[in-house]
């Protein structure tokens, strides 16, 4: 008998699942009360006798995202969450938690589609919960956070749950809408080009998605003398107004996410994680991580909800930061790195990308995309933009992108052939663009010279892929392995239906988009 079973995460043990320990480092124990949450959080769903309300809204989303790969390890504040949904599941009169167990020993196409459903959904729930903290939300996406959780526990067909998985990827597109129009409190992102040194002396290294905690940390550092750097998916932040205009914000540290156990190794600051995706603490710099928002690791400082960063902003000065400016390059050697190529960015040129198609100055686009991980293999991505043609153009997002963001790929008159266009929450910038392209040459998506190369790790990922597959996008490559929770007759179907394709090696690929 198994100890545990997850195989939500792209690096699934054996790409079928973990049974003994994950291989993100995750316990048991921990995959095991993660699993207990869920079941909670669907009995509680399923029941009639709860009451809505923006606070129980707000923990559903948030429980759901404490279940996403890399966000919480800590098996206490799991235990905790654990019984706060079971105190508030009795009192609606359901008896019973829902066992996860039928779910993952249910007929497998039934087991498949209700996995993708319950991984999109915290998908869902991880880019409400962004939206949230900055006072948006939506009755279209909470409502169905529960209408999907409670159908996990129904005796559906199979028609009803690719309904409801189609249904998903619409609402994830609201979703992805509202978190959109969320992020620009801060402004909207305008292109800048961001360095990879750190200058001299205390500072502080921010990472995740979570641009409100970044907000606060950059007013609450203000004239202490520290300065804040972004690593990982926080790098897009640089490109809004209302972040950039403090000094001491100033550049970007590190590679891609994955790297940080050794890029973090004695590091002379105190790293801040706000939400995913935070690695297992090594004992190098275990003693300078801070975690905020739904992040949690066993033995690390939270900063509650009062986010009062005075103990972060206390170790940056004690530890002093470097003696001299020191310069950290990208995976490609790169020192600077732009981004900031928002949807409003690159639609202001719309017109001359238009006549740059139409004179054959640009032969194609390609949205070379998603998450970044450890399984070799991912360097795909890295030989794929490295080869792509002088006469096409690159649009990319999510942390897949360190793996070739600090390439010098030039430009088409005038336009970069490398257009950086934020965090995986904004993926709904990346569709918007594709949809205005379409008007513009009077067509459909599918007709455009355009083709999505995405790479996939985790939950979120999933997702947007079901808001594609609801937008009718098709011939979508995927990789670097298909996920382990997609059955032979669910992936025939998506195949027939989506034309999706695993990827294969860049020069085939290559060959087979542009008809070489």
């Amino acid at each position: 008998m198994s100890e545990m079973f997850c195989f939500q995460c792209e690096q699934t043990a054996g790409g079928k699942g973990c049974t003994k320990i994950g291989v993100c480092g995750k316990k048991p124990e921990t995959a095991n009360l993660q699993d207990r949450l869920v079941g909670e959080l669907v009995a509680l769903a399923g029941g009639e006798g709860f009451t809505r309300t923006p606070e129980l809204d707000t923990l559903v989303e948030n429980a759901l995202f404490t279940t996403l790969t890399n966000v919480n390890f800590d098996d206490l504040s799991l235990a905790a969450l654990v019984e706060k949904v079971r105190k508030i599941r009795k009192e609606s009169g359901v008896a019973d938690a829902w066992d996860m167990n039928s779910l993952w020993t249910a007929s497998e196409d039934v087991r498949s589609l209700k996995s993708l459903l319950l991984f999109g959904m915290k998908g869902i729930a991880a880019y409400a919960s962004h939206a949230r903290v900055l006072g948006r939300s939506r009755e279209e996406v909470t409502g169905f956070l529960y209408r999907g959780l409670a159908l996990l526990a129904a005796d559906a067909g199979k028609e009803t749950l690719l309904d409801a998985v189609l249904e998903a990827g619409k609402v994830n597109l609201a979703c992805m809408e509202l978190l959109n129009d969320a992020n620009r409190t801060y402004g909207t992102p305008e292109p800048v080009t961001v360095s990879r040194t750190v200058e001299k002396g205390p500072f502080i290294i921010v990472t995740g998605h979570d641009l409100h905690d970044l907000a606060l940390l950059l007013r609450q550092t203000e004239g202490k003398g520290v300065n804040v750097y972004t690593h990982g998916e926080m790098l897009p932040a640089h490109a809004y107004p209302e972040l950039k205009k403090y000094a001491h914000f100033k550049g970007h540290f590190g590679t891609a996410w994955q790297n940080q156990q050794k890029e973090f190794n004695g590091v002379p600051a105190p790293i801040l994680f706000t939400t995913n995706c935070i690695m297992p603490v090594k004992e190098g710099y275990a003693d300078r991580v801070f975690t905020t928002g739904v992040v949690r690791f066993p033995g690390m400082v939270n900063i509650d909800e009062s986010k009062d960063f005075s103990p972060v902003i206390a170790k940056a000065l004690e530890l002093g930061g470097y003696a001299e400016d020191k310069c950290f390059p990208g995976i490609n050697g790169g020192e600077t790195v732009t981004t900031g190529f928002g949807s409003e960015a690159v639609l202001s040129h719309a017109g001359t990308i238009v006549e740059a198609v139409k004179a054959g100055a640009i032969r194609h686009f390609f949205l070379v995309g998603g998450c970044d991980g450890a399984r070799p293999g991912r360097n795909y991505y890295t030989e794929f933009v490295k080869q792509t043609p002088a006469d096409t153009v690159v649009l990319t997002l999510a942390c897949g992108k360190f793996r070739f963001n600090d390439l010098d790929l030039g430009n088409i008159g005038g336009i970069p052939r490398l257009l950086d266009m934020g965090q995986c929450n904004d993926a709904y910038g990346a569709i918007q663009v594709a949809l205005a392209l379409a008007g513009a040459f009077n067509c459909g998506v599918n007709d455009l010279p355009l083709t999505l190369v995405l790479s996939w790790y985790e939950q979120k990922a999933v997702a947007i892929l079901l808001t594609l597959l609801y937008l009718g996008v098709k011939n979508i490559y995927l990789g670097p392995s298909l996920p382990a929770f997609v059955s032979p007759a669910v992936l025939d179907f998506l195949v027939k239906e989506f034309g999706i394709r695993p990827i294969s090696t860049p020069e085939a690929d290559l060959a087979a988009i542009l008809g070489n």
